[in-house]
């Protein structure tokens, strides 16, 4: 699924209109009956309705929904903003045929009384969409804060208003309708998939109001989110002949005293995605746990008793993983970047293969091209060397970085998001907050290094590993909850992960 910018999302609205055809009053109906059965749908008719509506095509929704509302038997009440005296023209042609449709009408052009808002009182957020460029200021930014105060519920229409399709980075917070519900227009906007972004949005609901296909699938756009029927698409069928060494041999350089269950949790992973043979590098100290909790993996110890000291031959493998809790010290620092320079099969870089090379961020030109990197929020911070101030900033960061690289920069999150070396970014789909538990990066890495193994290039192994890391964690949260879930449940979970996608 594409995901447009605020310039596309009107761009789409234009090319509906020229060529669906449709009047863009008839489009303004459309939406406003999408938006108004989703009301209803909610609250009855005994809910009184405070209606919010600024003096663009937002505010024309507004006014459409309070005009059907009303003629569904509800009290509405409406206070259309026009400070300075310039509606757009479906907006005053809304307003037109609000009379006598509605219970209480104000036209507000320069002082504003406000209205007493109840807990039983439902209000609709109509005051400004996707194209707000800027912080709200002055009284609309009054307002805003007034209607964040009461104690009625909010449903914003198409975006919360104050919220920026994109990038909120420079935004004033407190200046953000705060909505208990969002009913988007056609689309997810971009701003929608950040953590820093959800307290705005409240319950998401995207309502289909039959815009341009033929725009959506031909439109070129660098953002798209990966869901069931891409995943189906990717996943590669298994020849009935094949055997162990044709199923791929991957390499995991993982552990170190006192962490073998970070080794324990990638081997485990990588083997349930697929790959046929599968190594373990990892210090002698973990021998008795390694043979007894993987015993299908082969162990190649590193001569120190308690650290990754050594790099190694990966001549033989398809795929290396590296970095669940091999530890900082300076001497797997060393083995460590010696391990990457030597490699030339694909790599997955994740945990303390990134403390280390954000340790030494000289470093950082050596990597491999097309490498994978698969950094938290405070693993990409450190990597950087910065801290970031809002999640877009970050996200930003993750493609500068995917770009300077030439690298494949895995953002982890609640919507995952792969920057990939030529800017477009891929969000994943699945997932939930049971997930963020101890272990469940070394999961990701484990996934993502089998398929690599299995054959899938750097792109396909990603989008496909977040995507069945995601969804098995979703399968088990159905059957043990969230608050239980632990990162082997997602290994348990993966096979039947596979078999919703085969």
């Amino acid at each position: 699924m594409k995901l447009f910018t605020a310039a596309q999302l009107h761009e789409l609205d234009q090319y509906t209109i020229e060529n669906e055809p449709v009047k863009s009053i008839d489009l303004m109906e459309r939406a406003a009956k999408a938006i108004t059965r989703a009301i209803t749908e909610e609250w009855d008719a005994q809910t009184p309705v405070v209606v919010f509506a600024g003096p663009g095509n937002n505010g024309g929704d507004a006014l459409a929904v309070a005009r059907l509302l009303h003629d569904e038997g509800y009290h509405v009440s409406v206070y259309l903003f026009n400070i300075y005296n310039n509606l757009s023209a479906d907006c005053t042609l809304n307003r037109e045929r609000l009379q006598g449709h509605v219970d209480t009408f104000v036209e507000v052009s320069k002082e504003f009384d406000p209205p007493q808002l109840d807990a039983n009182m439902l209000v609709i957020d109509g005051l400004f969409g996707t194209g707000l460029n800027k912080p709200l200021s002055g009284g609309f930014a009054s307002l805003v804060k007034y209607i964040n105060q009461s104690p009625s519920k909010i449903v914003s229409i198409d975006i919360p208003s104050g919220l920026m399709c994109e990038d909120n980075s420079n935004n004033i917070h407190s200046n953000i309708v705060r909505a208990y519900k969002t009913l988007t227009i056609q689309l997810r906007k971009i701003s929608f998939l950040f953590a820093d972004t959800q307290q705005y949005i409240g319950k998401l609901r995207i309502l289909n109001i039959g815009l341009s296909q033929k725009y959506m699938q031909e439109a070129k756009t660098q953002f798209t989110m990966f869901g069931m029927e891409d995943a189906k698409a990717l996943l590669m069928e298994r020849d009935d002949f094949s055997h162990k060494g044709s199923m791929g041999h991957a390499m995991l350089i993982a552990g170190s005293y006192g962490m073998s269950g970070a080794a324990i949790l990638a081997a485990r992973a990588c083997l349930r995605a697929g790959t046929g043979k599968l190594t373990v590098v990892t210090p002698r100290s973990n021998y008795t746990v390694m043979q007894t909790s993987v015993p299908e993996a082969i162990l190649k110890l590193d001569n120190d008793s308690n650290r990754f000291t050594e790099s190694v031959d990966t001549a033989e493998c398809d795929a290396l993983g590296i970095g669940p809790g091999l530890g900082t010290i300076e001497e797997t620092a060393i083995a460590l970047i010696g391990q990457l320079r030597r490699t030339k099969a694909p790599i997955v870089a994740d945990a303390d293969a990134l403390n280390i090379l954000a340790s030494h961020r000289a470093w950082m030109q050596q990597l491999p091209k097309e490498i994978i990197l698969t950094p938290h929020p405070k693993e990409l911070e450190r990597l950087d060397g910065n801290r970031y101030g809002s999640d877009y900033e970050l996200f930003s960061k993750g493609r500068d970085l995917s770009r300077q690289l030439q690298a494949y920069v895995l953002l982890k999150g609640h919507y995952s998001a792969l920057c990939l070396p030529n800017g477009d970014v891929v969000f994943n789909t699945t997932g939930n907050s049971g997930m963020a538990t101890a272990g469940s990066g070394d999961v990701l890495t484990g996934i993502i290094t089998g398929l690599l193994a299995r054959g899938y290039q750097q792109a396909d192994a990603c989008k496909l590993g977040m995507f069945l890391h995601g969804l098995a964690g979703d399968l088990a949260a159905i059957d043990l909850g969230k608050e239980s879930l632990t990162a082997s449940d997602i290994i348990q979970y993966l096979p039947k992960a596979f078999l919703q996608l085969a």
